[in-house]
């Protein structure tokens, strides 16, 4: 657990040493620091801050694609504050395998976040809703953008896609059928020219690698 505020790293740490499946095995409270201790404990993730010494400005984002490369079967959650594109973006665009993004405000959801850990130790990815609109919004302006030619209800749905939802929940959250769903999803595929996958995961890493491509016109933080 890394983060620069002593009593934000403590309370955290405090509250994930009260579950029996979760060991911490290390804090940290800058950049430096948390290098180290992967490097000593090689855990199975790590949840850090984006903002942390020496600059307090991307060092989470920056640690993150460092462990990433140097120990790539360790998973890296990030927290931010904020819901900021341009590092969500930084953070994916070396791939979205054992990666995730949460807002710090999910953090008091306990369940929400050992969830996320686990998904994320085990490879998979953890996006917070409210990032990945922000990322579908910003992507949807884009000139020529093929996220242009859908439909307002393919959006709404590749939006649900994209948090990890199955077709089941995201036809409870829109209201729709599956079989509607399922027609929705296959539009957007065919739109974007992504091939279809059986897993849905494996889709919803496909929408945002899409998102994170070079010709999104995102601006990179």
């Amino acid at each position: 657990m890394a983060d620069d505020d002593y009593l934000v790293r403590g309370g955290i740490t405090a509250l994930l040493a009260e579950l029996t499946d979760v060991e911490v095995v290390g804090t940290a409270g800058s950049f430096d620091a948390l290098f180290s201790a992967v490097e000593e404990h090689r855990p199975d993730v790590v949840l850090t801050d984006i903002r942390m010494p020496p600059r307090f400005d991307d060092e989470g984002i920056r640690a993150a694609r460092l462990i990433r490369h140097e120990y790539p079967g360790v998973g890296v959650v990030v927290l931010s504050q904020h819901a900021e594109a341009g590092y969500a973006m930084a953070l994916l665009e070396q791939g979205v395998d054992g990666v995730g993004y949460l807002l710090k405000e999910r953090v008091g959801d306990v369940a929400d976040l050992v969830e996320a850990l686990t998904t994320v130790a085990a490879g998979g990815s953890v996006i917070d809703p409210r990032v990945v609109q922000e990322l579908v919004a910003r992507r949807s302006a884009v000139d020529q953008s093929p996220l242009a030619r859908l439909t307002e209800r393919e959006t709404d749905v590749l939006r649900e896609m994209a948090t990890g939802k199955n077709n089941a929940a995201v036809a409870r959250a829109l209201f729709l059928s599956e079989r509607a769903v399922e027609k929705h999803i296959n539009a957007v595929f065919a739109k974007l020219g992504l091939s279809e996958e059986a897993n849905v995961n494996r889709r919803v890493m496909a929408v945002l690698t899409f998102l994170d491509s070079d010709d999104s016109g995102v601006q990179r933080g």
